[in-house]
């Protein structure tokens, strides 16, 4: 027979049970929330990491279409010079010619050669600028080998030093050494000859150059960079500079930096052009 004191721990046990049950459901409920936090929270890292990766590919492929712009815009200036080269040459083969023809009838009159010599010469500039252009509008295709990049910058710098307008003018070159990638020697040198000494007569009777490279991660990967401390480019030339016949010189032909955009597009590389925010303009080669 159930005593008293039965009775009342039977009671308290009975009102004890709604606390214990609504004291599971909130448990329970804050799992899921937690839960439902841990979820939202995952969602929102991977959204934004797909907005950061849809942003890159969005700027890459606004980039590969500039590259195909341009390849296309190049390819059409090519056509266009290499007929006006070929029409150009043989007249002015003629005027070579008779000019060399007048230069001997008028041997024994000074002020007359004088003025055959400046035809004559006139003449021979534009075969050279002629020549520049066939050059360009023709194939380049590139053999590459095993070179030493280091070895291959450090014969482009003592080569380009020479074109320094004062011994204020620092050119210097760093990175691994040795460095093996896969280039045609001669026509990447040529390549970074051409940057190089643009770079050292941009900086006038003093500045410096700095030629650096890295590796990209991949095998025989790499990354050229050629910085000067000179002016740098105007904002409204940027995307002009690598088009044939654009030039800031009063004698260049612009055809420099047109050929060495074909001499890295034919190692299936790119290069880009940039103003430092140091000062000068960055010219960068990625093969």
């Amino acid at each position: 027979m159930e005593t008293l004191a039965d009775i009342e721990k039977i009671a308290e046990v009975q009102h004890r049970v709604p606390q214990i049950a609504q004291a599971a459901r909130v448990e329970e409920l804050g799992r899921i929330i937690r839960a439902y936090n841990d979820v939202t929270e995952k969602l929102q890292q991977s959204h934004a990491q797909l907005q950061q990766t849809v942003q890159s590919l969005r700027n890459e492929l606004s980039e590969k279409n500039r590259q195909l712009e341009r390849r296309q815009r190049l390819s059409a200036l090519g056509e266009m010079a290499a007929g006006m080269a070929h029409e150009i040459r043989n007249p002015l083969g003629g005027i070579q010619l008779y000019a060399s023809l007048l230069a001997r009838d008028v041997d024994q009159m000074p002020p007359s050669l004088r003025l055959v010599e400046k035809i004559s010469a006139g003449a021979k500039r534009l075969e050279a600028v002629v020549s520049q252009v066939l050059h360009f509008t023709r194939e380049i295709e590139a053999h590459p080998v095993q070179t030493d990049l280091a070895e291959l910058m450090d014969q482009t710098v003592e080569l380009a030093s020479p074109r320094a307008a004062s011994p204020q003018v620092c050119c210097r070159a760093s990175g691994p050494r040795p460095m093996s990638v896969r280039v045609d020697p001669l026509l990447f040198g040529q390549a970074a000859l051409n940057l190089v000494i643009n770079a050292v007569e941009a900086v006038g009777s003093e500045g410096e150059v700095e030629v650096s490279w890295s590796a990209t991660g991949s095998p025989h990967h790499f990354c050229l960079c050629v910085r000067d401390s000179g002016p740098g480019i105007g904002p409204g030339m940027l995307d002009r500079v690598f088009n044939p016949f654009f030039t800031t010189k009063e004698s260049g032909t612009g055809l420099g930096l047109a050929i060495v955009h074909r001499i890295v597009e034919a190692h299936d590389g790119t290069i880009s052009v940039s103003n430092s925010e140091r000062g000068g303009a960055v010219f960068e080669v990625r093969i």
